[in-house]
């Protein structure tokens, strides 16, 4: 008896090692981090943070909605999920209290988010140009960046033997995406570029061989995901563009934007953000057409 309870406690513990690694350690943390605002909220104000209820849960998200979007509301009700599943709690976060409570919340704020700005080509011109020669490296990550539709976290974890340079450009390997959580990988295809000044494959491979000529290995950015939007929030601002519209995920935006503007297949722009549903790329491609397929262009004035 005592060894099948021992033998069912090391299943348990087994078991939570494989829910944890079944989490990138970043979204870990981020679970983490909103469950301690969980848990501060609660503690305030006599309530159970874990294991908690639906209407504790409704109670919360009613005080987030004064001040947080509703994209974030969303968010945080996830991660408490996932830390009570992780302590091996159920929660119903179906539950009917929250369920109406988030409609009545979306009817009142509205749910669109005030999404910051895409880096379109004529502004990636400019924030290039903006880049003094010595700063190749900035250079490099924001022409790789933008023509990658690279999320934050895989650019900065780009490695010197992920990169593979061929006669029609490089190929990237990205190891582990958010959308790929169990790690089989893809490859980004980036093809040479007809004008040089702004050609991601040159500016990388320059890159590197300044990196190599200093023997530093590893990551090929070495900077954080945090340090990517600081970034081009600098070089927009040298270029006369409002920082304050940018952000990281403006390389990402930018690119999606720009290849539908251009004509490219929703399943090509797919293949290379690497997005496992239509609904984000067809915002993109419903953004580049707003003009191009506008019922105003038949009216002659």
């Amino acid at each position: 008896m005592s060894e099948l309870i021992t033998d069912v406690k090391s299943l348990e513990i087994e078991t939570l090692k494989n829910l944890r690694n079944s989490k990138a350690n970043n979204t870990l943390r981020a679970y983490q981090s909103d469950f301690r605002d969980f848990s501060l909220f609660c503690s305030k104000n006599g309530l159970s943070s874990m294991p908690t209820e639906p209407k504790i849960i409704a109670l919360y998200i009613t005080h987030l909605s004064k001040s947080f979007r509703f994209s974030t509301l969303k968010r945080r009700i996830a991660s408490i999920s996932v830390i009570h599943k992780l302590k091996g709690h159920y929660l119903d976060t179906k539950h009917p209290i929250i369920m109406e409570n988030l409609h009545g919340i979306k009817r009142t704020l509205g749910s669109r988010q005030k999404a910051k700005k895409p880096i379109l080509i004529n502004d990636l011109k400019l924030i290039i140009k903006a880049i003094d020669e010595d700063k190749i490296r900035d250079k490099a990550l924001i022409l790789i960046g933008f023509a990658g539709g690279f999320r934050r976290s895989e650019l900065v974890n780009i490695m010197h033997e992920d990169v593979e340079f061929v006669t029609e450009g490089v190929k990237i390997l990205i190891k582990r995406s958010k959308t790929d959580q169990s790690g089989e990988g893809i490859i980004k295809a980036i093809p040479y570029f007809d004008n040089q000044e702004f050609c991601p494959v040159i500016t990388l491979k320059n890159f590197i061989k300044h990196k190599l000529s200093k023997d530093i290995k590893g990551k090929i950015f070495q900077i954080s995901d945090k340090s990517v939007a600081l970034i081009i929030k600098k070089y927009a601002n040298k270029a006369g563009l409002d920082p304050s519209r940018y952000a990281g995920h403006s390389l990402r935006s930018g690119f999606a934007t720009t290849a539908a503007e251009f004509g490219a297949e929703e399943r090509n722009i797919m293949a290379m953000t690497g997005h496992k549903t239509t609904a984000m790329v067809r915002r993109y491609i419903h953004e580049a057409n707003l003009f191009k397929n506008n019922a105003l262009n038949k009216i002659k004035i």
